[in-house]
C-alpha cells in the first residue's frame, strides 16, 4: 500500500515551476484553502514554485486573503484562466495591471472543459459567448494587452457560428472532500456541493500530472461506503489532514446540517428580508416565477428572490437551482452562496451547465450592473475594476425567459418605504443605464433579434426589451418618471405605455402572490351577476403565459357558464391585462370557442391603449369590442337593441 497521506508543505513540493494548476471550489464551498495556503507559504520562503498557470471555473475567495487570493502573489502565477475573479482581488490586480497574462471566459465552459480534457478531446463547440467580450471579434475574453494567446477560435459549422474553447492540458489538481481511506478514495459528505472535483482529477490523472485532496479526516482503507465515494483512489496521488480553520463548509459559516442536505432544517432557516430596495426588486421578480418550472437565481441581488419566493409559498411550486449544481430548495445568500437547504438534488457543476446551455432553465433572474439602449449589459469588468462574467454568460445566452434585477442607480443610493410609496432620500453617485456599457456581458441585440423575453427590473421601474431598444413599462408609485427615471440615465428609452408596479409590492405584509401564480382567484375573477344575468369577467392585472393557463381559464369559465339554460352577455376587463406572445394563439382561440359556446355579446375595456391594440390584434377577424371604460362597455350593451 503506498503511503498518500502528506503535510501539507510536502504536497507543495510536488508542484513544480511552470505546472498548470486547476483548484476546487464556488466561492468559500470546496475550496482547498489548506493546500493554496502551503503553495503560498512555500512561494514566499523559497520563491518556488513560480510561473505557474491556473484554470477555475467559479470563483473562489472572499474578496480578501482566503481562496485564490493565497496566490495573487507577483512570480508565483504566469497565466490564468477563470470564469469569475470578483472574489479574488488579488490575482484580478495582477492580470489588470499586465504582472499576468489573464482571461475571463464563460465558467460553465471552463468547467465543461475539466471534462472535456479528461477525455482527451480536443475542446468544446457551444454558441455560449458569441457576440460578447468573450467572441473573438470582441476580445477573446482577453484581460489585457500581453495576454495575445488565443483561448477562443470562431468556427463555422452548417452556416451557423460558433465558438471553439480548446480544452487545457493540466498538470495538478489541488481538490478537497470530507474523508479520505488509505487508499485516497474520497467522500463529500459534509461539503455542501460536489462541484467539478471528479471531472478535474480524471483530467490531471489522464495528463500524467499530480491529484492532491485537502480532507478534513481520515477512514480505514475501503471502509467507505462506494456509493459515497466522489474520487476514486485511483485518482489521487496525495492526501493532507486539514485544520478545522482551514476547512470551513463556507466562508460564512463552519458547518452546517442542513447545507450537507442529509437533514431538512426547520421552516425558517433563512430569514425574511426587510422592506429595503433589494426586496422591491426581488419582490417585483417573484412576479415573473414561472409555476412548475425551473429558475436559475444569480448571485448579488437576486439571491433576494429564494427568500420572497420562502415567505410567499410557493417553493413547493417552482423548481430554484444555483450554477455549481444545486437543484430545488432554498439557495443560501452572501458567503455561503452556492449552498442551499431542503433541496432536492445536488449534481456536478459541468452537468448543471450541460443542462442549462440546453435549454433547461424556464427563467433566469440575473443581477445588473450596467445597461444600455440596447439592452446590452455589464456585470464583468467596470474600468479597472475586473469582475468577471462567472455563469453569467451561458445562463443568459440560453434561459427561456430572463430578469435582470438590480438598483437604478449605485453608490449612495438610499430609499425609504412610507405609505406604499417610493422615497428616493438620497441617488446614488453612480449611473447604472448608459450611452453605451463598458463590456458586453450580454448582448441585447443578439437577444432582440432572437426574440427573447427580457427584462430589467429596479426598485423604481421596470424596462423590457424591444426589437428598437429598451422600453419603460412600469413605474413605482411616489416616482416622477422625467425627474427620478429619465433623468438620471445616459439615454432616453421607448416611454408609449406605462403602468403602475403593483401596490403590494411595497406594503410590509406577504403579496399573496401564491394565489395568483396559481390562479387560485379565478373563481373571483369569473363571476354571473344573477340580477342582470350578465357575466363578469374581471380580468385586471392577470398574466396569461401558457397554454396551460388558457386551459385553466377555459374550466373556469366552462364551470360557470355551463349549466345555464342561454347565452349571457359577458363583460371583461383587461385592465392591466397581460398576455404572452407564446399563449396568444391558444388564447385567441379559446375566446372564440367559449363565445361559439356561451357568449349571446362581448365587450370588453381597459384604459391602456398598448392592451387595447394587442387585444385588437389577438382577435383580429372577429366581431371585437374593445373600450376604455367599464361604463362604455356597459353602455354598449345596454343600448336599445344591445
Amino acid at each position: 500500500m503506498r503511503k498518500k497521506v502528506v503535510s501539507g508543505m510536502d504536497a507543495a513540493a510536488l508542484i513544480k515551476d511552470g505546472d498548470i494548476l486547476t483548484t476546487s471550489g464556488f466561492v468559500g464551498i470546496g475550496v482547498p484553502d489548506a493546500l493554496l495556503a502551503a503553495v503560498e507559504q512555500r512561494f514566499l520562503e523559497t520563491g518556488h514554485p513560480r510561473d505557474l498557470s491556473l484554470v477555475f471555473a467559479a470563483g473562489q475567495g472572499d474578496g480578501g486573503e482566503r481562496g485564490l487570493n493565497r496566490l495573487g502573489h507577483e512570480g508565483l502565477l504566469k497565466r490564468v484562466v477563470g470564469g469569475h475573479w470578483g472574489l479574488i482581488p488579488k490575482v484580478a490586480a495582477l492580470a489588470v495591471e499586465g504582472k499576468i497574462e489573464g482571461w475571463n471566459l464563460p465558467q460553465g465552459c471552463i468547467s465543461q472543459l475539466f471534462r472535456d480534457s479528461a477525455a482527451g478531446k480536443p475542446g468544446m463547440m457551444t454558441k455560449v459567448g458569441l457576440e460578447t467580450f468573450v467572441d473573438p471579434r470582441k476580445g477573446g475574453g482577453a484581460i489585457n494587452e500581453i495576454s495575445t494567446d488565443p483561448q477562443v477560435e470562431l468556427m463555422t459549422l452548417g452556416g451557423e457560428e460558433y465558438l471553439f474553447y480548446p480544452a487545457p492540458k493540466l498538470t495538478v489538481a489541488l481538490l478537497r472532500g470530507t474523508t479520505a481511506d488509505e487508499f485516497g478514495n474520497i467522500t463529500m459528505e459534509r461539503e455542501a456541493l460536489v462541484i467539478d472535483n471528479l471531472a478535474q482529477a480524471m483530467a490531471v490523472k489522464n495528463s500524467g500530472g499530480v491529484v492532491i485532496v485537502q480532507v478534513e479526516r481520515l477512514a480505514r482503507g475501503r471502509s467507505l461506503p462506494a456509493r459515497e465515494v466522489q474520487i476514486p483512489g485511483i485518482l489521487v496521488d496525495a492526501v493532507v489532514v486539514a485544520p478545522p480553520e482551514l476547512h470551513m463548509q463556507t466562508y460564512r459559516t463552519r458547518f452546517s446540517h442542513a447545507f450537507t442536505n442529509r437533514i431538512r432544517p426547520p421552516a425558517g432557516e433563512i430569514p425574511e428580508m426587510p422592506l429595503d430596495a433589494r426586496k422591491i426588486i426581488a419582490r417585483r421578480c417573484a412576479f415573473e416565477l414561472p409555476v412548475n418550472g425551473v429558475i436559475n437565481l444569480g448571485i448579488g441581488m437576486p439571491e433576494g428572490v429564494a427568500s420572497v419566493a420562502a415567505e410567499e409559498g410557493l417553493l413547493d411550486h417552482v423548481t430554484l437551482t444555483a450554477e455549481p449544481g444545486v437543484i430545488g430548495g432554498q439557495p443560501a445568500s452572501g458567503l455561503d452562496f452556492g449552498a442551499a437547504v431542503d433541496v432536492d438534488a445536488v449534481i456536478p457543476q459541468n452537468a448543471q451547465f450541460d443542462f442549462y446551455d440546453g435549454g433547461g432553465l424556464d427563467m433566469a433572474c440575473l443581477g445588473l450592473a450596467q445597461a444600455d439602449a440596447t439592452g446590452n449589459v455589464n456585470v464583468s469588468r467596470f474600468g479597472p475594476r475586473l469582475a468577471g462574467a462567472g455563469g453569467f454568460i451561458n445562463i443568459s445566452q440560453n434561459a427561456k425567459s430572463l430578469v435582470f434585477a438590480g438598483t437604478f442607480t449605485a453608490q449612495g443610493l438610499d430609499i425609504a418605504i412610507e405609505g406604499g410609496q417610493l422615497d428616493i432620500r438620497a441617488e446614488g453617485t453612480s449611473q447604472k443605464f448608459l450611452k453605451a456599457v463598458e463590456q458586453v456581458t450580454f448582448s441585447g441585440s443578439r437577444a432582440a433579434r432572437l426574440g427573447r423575453s427580457v427584462l430589467y427590473v429596479t426598485e423604481r421601474c421596470v424596462f423590457r426589451l424591444c426589437p428598437t431598444g429598451l422600453q419603460l413599462i412600469e413605474s413605482a408609485p411616489g416616482v416622477d418618471i422625467e425627474r427620478d427615471i429619465v433623468g438620471q440615465m445616459g439615454f432616453r428609452p421607448i416611454i408609449e405605455d406605462i403602468r403602475g408596479m403593483d401596490l403590494r409590492i411595497f406594503r410590509p405584509e406577504p403579496m399573496d402572490l401564491k394565489r395568483e401564480l396559481l390562479h387560485l382567484d379565478l373563481p373571483e375573477r369569473i363571476a354571473l351577476d344573477a340580477a342582470t344575468g350578465r357575466l363578469f369577467i374581471n380580468f385586471e392585472k392577470l398574466r396569461i403565459r401558457s397554454p396551460e393557463e388558457v386551459k385553466q381559464v377555459q374550466k373556469q369559465v366552462e364551470a360557470v357558464c355551463s349549466p345555464l339554460p342561454d347565452k349571457v352577455d359577458v363583460i371583461v376587463n383587461y385592465d392591466g391585462f397581460q398576455l404572452e406572445d407564446e399563449a396568444a394563439k391558444d388564447y385567441a382561440n379559446m375566446v372564440a370557442e367559449l363565445e361559439a359556446r356561451f357568449y349571446r355579446a362581448v365587450t370588453r375595456y381597459s384604459g391602456s391603449a398598448f392592451i387595447r391594440l394587442k387585444l385588437g390584434e389577438t382577435f383580429a377577424g372577429a366581431a371585437t369590442h374593445i373600450f376604455e371604460s367599464r361604463e362604455a362597455a356597459q353602455a354598449f350593451l345596454d343600448r336599445p337593441g344591445g
